[in-house]
């Protein structure tokens, strides 16, 4: 079993559930350490005063932050002193219907696990509640240093704890993207030929479905490179196109993505039959 990244206690009521949190996520991307060009010489960073140019060892340094054209350094038991409702502490203060949540508050998904066998009666009835209502419930908790929001919901047969975005958190996006992404007119037949077209692509949710092509492009590359062989460029995409009319190039999009959906079903029909025929 892997090792919980925080521990503490979950609670609801009176009820006082001993928990384990572990990153339900890992980073796949390939990474790059640095290299002075033309040799095979790491390059690494330290940690300097910016005063004195000495080197600075990661025990005497402490956190400050500006406030006021002055820094303020505070230390980690001062953190730790004022992390609100106790940085081991994760209570449910109410439940909200999954629906309500709009994904964009969505940040980074852990598991949540039962500390000791004693209290797996107490876990797995909470997660069968959440469940079978649909429901999540709205907590908080401290973790690294920073007070998150969270929802804990059930995730198949485990308990998952979402961290959110505070609203604060969201930008306003017409502040970020300015007043020419305001709404625009189209009429209605424009309209219904859009739909046509999400309709046509239509699909279920397979994950199995998408890879990251990019992430083994760049293994390929690596793993060509040390083989010595030469490397194969991508073909460019092709050139943006300016739509003048628009009926047109929906209309041609909806027929489009009708002969794609029809050689997929043909293609998956013919690996059925070929399956049929090789179990006979």
């Amino acid at each position: 079993m892997a090792r919980a990244i925080w521990s503490g206690s979950l609670t609801f009521g009176l009820v006082n559930l001993p928990i384990g949190l572990f990153s339900a996520t890992e980073d796949r991307d390939v990474h790059f350490h640095q290299f002075q060009r033309g040799t095979s010489d790491r390059v690494r960073y330290q940690r300097v005063n910016e005063r004195t140019g000495k080197k600075v060892e990661y025990a005497d340094i402490v956190k400050g932050a500006d406030v006021d054209g002055s820094y303020v350094l505070v230390s980690d038991d001062e953190l730790e002193q004022i992390a609100p409702n106790s940085s081991r502490a994760l209570e449910i203060t109410g439940f909200v219907d999954l629906e309500q949540i709009d994904p964009i508050y969505f940040q980074k998904t852990y598991y949540l696990a039962a500390s000791a066998e004693n209290y797996r009666r107490t876990y797995s009835l909470l997660m069968a509640a959440l469940r079978d209502s649909n429901r999540a419930g709205i907590a908080s908790l401290v973790l690294r240093g920073k007070e998150h929001l969270a929802v804990v919901r059930a995730l198949g047969d485990v308990m998952a704890l979402q961290t959110l975005f505070f609203v604060d958190e969201i930008r306003d996006p017409a502040t970020v993207l300015g007043p020419s992404q305001t709404k625009a007119d189209f009429d209605r037949k424009e309209l219904s030929v859009a739909k046509q077209f999400i309709d046509a692509l239509s699909v279920e949710w397979t994950p199995e479905d998408y890879r990251d092509t990019y992430r083994e492009r760049v293994e390929n590359l690596l793993q060509s490179k040390r083989k010595g062989d030469s490397v194969v460029p991508e073909k460019a995409p092709p050139p943006s196109t300016n739509v003048i009319d628009l009926m047109d190039a929906l209309q041609r999009s909806v027929k489009a993505a009708g002969g794609k959906r029809s050689r997929s079903g043909a293609s998956r029909s013919t690996q059925g039959t070929r399956s049929r025929k090789k179990a006979s």
